[in-house]
């Protein structure tokens, strides 16, 4: 892995970044041609972020003074590997793409991956993002054309569980 780029710093998130996270999630439903599709509020990140009980973690990449990006990410426990590094987003802001900070980003996360003591990491990529998928190629991940994703939202989760 490459060093850091001395013009891009990396540092976690904090409380008082709730609502550039929120930001950038809004940013990356746009360009994932899905911008109503954010129902997190800041009061959500908040607490899922950095209250009693983190949900997940989050680092932050500054480029010339500016919040430029992140990657988010979470413990999710596989019953055939145990602990994984589940990496939630990258998000690079479209005006910075182009200066190694998805990069960074990333390298960032799975070295706290391995700091973590995890047992493995796993992402998920849109189909039709080409960039992103050479990207990861060049760390040589696997990709697996086998499983499907499957989702339920809150009022699916509600209406499913009034029927049992």
């Amino acid at each position: 892995m490459n060093s850091q780029p001395s013009n891009i710093r990396i540092r976690f998130a904090e409380k008082k970044d709730a609502a550039i996270i929120l930001d950038l999630i809004k940013e990356l439903a746009v360009f994932e041609k899905a911008p109503d599709a954010v129902t997190n509020t800041m009061e959500d990140i908040e607490r899922d972020g950095f209250g009693d009980q983190p949900a997940f973690w989050c680092l932050l990449a500054e480029f010339e003074e500016e919040i430029a990006g992140m990657s988010l990410y979470y413990i999710r426990y596989s019953t055939w590997k145990g602990r994984i590094l589940y990496l939630e987003d990258i998000i690079v802001r479209e005006k910075f793409r182009g200066n190694n900070i998805g990069r960074t980003l990333l390298e960032r996360t799975l070295q706290e991956a391995v700091k973590l003591g995890v047992n493995g990491t796993r992402w998920q990529v849109l189909d039709w993002n080409e960039p992103a998928i050479e990207f990861y190629k060049k760390y040589n991940c696997t990709f697996d054309g086998e499983w499907i994703n499957c989702n339920m939202d809150k009022e699916q989760l509600n209406k499913a569980t009034k029927a049992i």
